[in-house]
């Protein structure tokens, strides 16, 4: 399959995103940022097409097994969007770039040099796109088996009515099986953007980052809801955050406010994650920072504190991860706009914060990781091709990966949180990372243009006993 040209996929989603009628999405993860729409290409071929894989001696057995690009269901590309694996199989998001309504793709890993699509669901709601999915295993009084939540977004107001959550039986993952729908207001014009699945006891939560649900109704319905899915063919509202509630600004329309350092601010939850116990949620609020709330009691949940910006600091808070017993917090901020209109704002591509959270209430900023294109400060009206801004943290032991749009996976060690280092880097050619899993052995990579990437480590072992150790079913 070629590669295809990161401005033609921009280009599309910029397209379908304007028939939102929303705040101005300005990044292909529809990060927003000024207020104008620029476009950016990747960066040209650097590699001979071959991957680029470095790093010391963590990762230097690392290696691509397998490159495959999802099925053509539609008689269209497909554009990727995150991935996630569950029991050998990887769960493939697919983006708006399509217009197609491509679902999740559902890949076989029993064989990880050669992965197998064997199925594909959520792909009967034209007009939307499906970039999320979470895989558990959950036990309750209405359900026991792998329980999957698909985000539902819309670009389509003519094609559907539909945004929210969908929940799907994929015990048999081959043979998916729709359980339950949560739908969102109509008026909701975008949907959930990102989510993330829970449990607590016998009780299974979905936390929903609606992007703009608070714009779209006046404040009637907010961005970050809590959905009660122990029963997954009746699925529950049971909270709905108001950010109002630690927002200091009077001008705040659900969408933008003014800081009180005069920088102009975005509000509006992109992310949320949970730590292992579901006993508290990290919600990636963009410029008002990482929000940590404690919802042990569901219904009643309360804001223990958040993360904040310096006045030069563009906020963008996308995404988060825990890291050393949920004592460090990763967060990652995804500036597609390097060059901003805030003249005090840095002139660089977004990077990742680390955070003490020994103290919740008082999040305290102890390091950053930068790639070194990341880190280049432009200069006024200056384009460099590329898209050099970090997505999405997942963290194993003291390794933190990174996906990393143009940058590839960036692999970085974490044993001393306060001072970050790189030890290996994946980067194909071109690149264009969405997300990154690790299971076990394995480094799952999602590339817009290209598909599912497969990166081993401990490549000196055979397949087979490989595949026994990291990819039992």
């Amino acid at each position: 399959m070629p590669h295809k040209n990161m401005r033609k996929v921009c280009m599309a989603m910029v397209a379908a995103l304007m028939l939102l009628s929303a705040p101005v999405a300005q990044a292909c993860g529809l990060g927003i940022e000024s207020g104008k729409w620029e476009a950016v290409e990747t960066a040209p071929e650097q590699f001979g097409g071959v991957p680029l894989i470095e790093g010391d001696k963590n990762v230097n057995n690392l290696k691509e097994v397998a490159s495959v690009y999802p099925e053509e269901h539609k008689g269209v590309s497909v554009t990727t969007a995150d991935v996630f694996a569950h029991k050998g199989y990887a769960y493939l998001g697919t983006h708006v770039g399509s217009h197609s309504n491509e679902g999740v793709r559902v890949f076989d890993l029993s064989h990880p040099e050669d992965p197998q699509e064997v199925s594909v669901f959520a792909n009967d709601l034209p007009g939307t796109w499906q970039e999320k999915v979470i895989v558990k295993s959950v036990n309750t009084p209405h359900f026991k088996g792998d329980l999957a939540a698909v985000s539902v977004q819309k670009y389509r107001q003519d094609q559907t009515k539909s945004g929210g959550v969908l929940l799907y039986d994929v015990s048999n993952p081959e043979e998916p099986e729709q359980l339950g729908f949560w739908e969102l207001p109509e008026e909701v014009r975008t949907g959930t953007h990102e989510l993330y699945l829970t449990q607590q006891g016998n009780r299974v939560l979905v936390l929903a980052a609606n992007i703009y649900a608070d714009y779209y109704t006046d404040a009637e319905f907010h961005d970050f809801a809590i959905v009660d899915v122990t029963n997954p063919s009746e699925p529950e509202m049971v909270y709905n955050w108001d950010p109002r509630e630690i927002l200091t600004a009077e001008d705040y329309d659900g969408y933008t406010y003014t800081d009180e350092e005069g920088a102009q601010r975005y509000a509006f939850a992109h992310s949320v994650i949970t730590d292992q116990t579901g006993q508290y949620a990290y919600i990636s609020f963009w410029d008002l920072g990482t929000v940590i709330m404690d919802i042990s009691e569901p219904e009643s949940p309360e804001v223990v504190g958040h993360t904040q910006f310096e006045r030069h600091v563009q906020g963008a808070a996308h995404s988060a991860a825990l890291a050393k017993g949920g004592t460090v917090l990763i967060e990652t901020r995804e500036v597609f706009n390097p060059d901003p209109h805030d003249e005090q704002f840095e002139r660089g591509w977004g990077y990742t914060r680390i955070f003490d959270i020994k103290d919740k209430s008082n999040p305290k900023l102890i390091g950053d990781f930068r790639t070194m294109n990341s880190m280049i400060q432009i200069e006024a009206g200056e384009r460099e091709p590329g898209t050099f801004t970090v997505h999405d943290p997942k963290v194993r032991g003291n390794t933190l990966y990174l996906s990393h749009y143009t940058d590839g996976v960036r692999m970085v060690d974490i044993t001393d949180p306060s001072n970050p280092v790189e030890v290996g880097s994946y980067v194909s050619d071109p690149a264009l990372v969405w997300g990154v899993f690790v299971d076990r052995q394995y480094i799952l990579a999602s590339d817009m243009n290209d598909g599912l990437k497969v990166l081993l480590n401990n490549a000196g072992q055979s397949s087979s006993s490989r595949h026994d150790v990291a990819m039992t079913k």
